[in-house]
């Protein structure tokens, strides 16, 4: 199980990497990071790109080669969880909080860094001596929770907003409008049988395939097809499914209680 593991966790902290690397190319943050110009507070938003992306690099890289990566991807979940809640909550709450359309990025996010918490879970236990990494182990079991309710309510955006779904499906697949419902359904029960723990491990493997395959047959050929509007967003999407693909597959596997 641990080899599968290894390669969930790749996944991740390979889109991870691809997400800094377009920052750096961007000059900016992506959405899924920082709200667009927000704050306005923030000074010098070109070196807080910089610096946050070479050292998100960096720390996935010690993902990768396992190199105090269950330490780090407490540090990562830690940084992603207070960005969603200080910068893209108040972001949302100022913009349209009633459509939840609108909070793609915050729950995105969201599922980011309880992605990490599932990677830290996933690693052999190491002695902290920190308390904050010792407390930040506590949000170990909260990891899959965080990516569960992002899918739920990904599930739901399918049935309100069914027509614009409707249009990300490849025009060489029949029924749009099944395969919209269809997914809805799909990500909202895998949700919530995540949190529920009915059948978690079958639930979270059938997710990590679904995404797996419109990471392959919808999300890279939207790339290819459109790779510069909104600085790359469809790349951007590309890595991101890459990353719940990983995080998913690693719920579904037998995970160890690190920390």
């Amino acid at each position: 199980m641990e080899k599968y593991n290894r390669l969930w966790r790749f996944l991740f902290a390979i889109s991870m990497i691809a997400i800094a690397v377009q920052q750096l190319i961007c000059g900016d943050f992506r959405p899924v990071i920082v709200p667009p110009a927000f704050p306005a507070w923030l000074p010098g938003r070109l070196t807080m790109t910089w610096i946050f992306s070479i050292i998100l690099i960096v720390a996935c890289i010690a993902i990768i080669v396992e190199f105090k990566a269950g330490i780090t991807s407490l540090v990562l979940g830690a940084v992603l969880l207070l960005l969603t809640l200080f910068l893209q909550v108040p972001y949302e709450l100022g913009m349209y909080p009633a459509h939840l359309g609108s909070w793609t990025d915050p729950l995105k996010e969201l599922a980011l860094s309880g992605g990490a918490f599932v990677v830290a879970g996933s690693l052999p236990q190491q002695r902290a001596k920190s308390s904050f990494i010792k407390l930040m182990g506590k949000l170990i079991p909260a990891g899959k929770y965080f990516i569960a309710v992002t899918m739920s309510a990904f599930g739901i955006d399918h049935f309100l907003y069914p027509e614009f779904v409707a249009t990300l499906v490849p025009s060489w697949i029949p029924g749009h409008m099944f395969w919209t419902y269809f997914a809805g359904t799909a990500l909202f029960l895998a949700g919530i049988a995540i949190i529920l723990n009915l059948k978690r491990r079958l639930a979270a493997r059938l997710l990590g395939l679904m995404i797996l395959s419109w990471f392959i047959i919808l999300h890279i050929p939207r790339a290819i097809v459109d790779p510069h509007s909104g600085n790359g967003n469809e790349w951007t999407s590309v890595f991101e499914a890459l990353a719940f693909s990983g995080i998913a597959f690693i719920i579904a596997g037998k995970t160890k209680k690190s920390f």
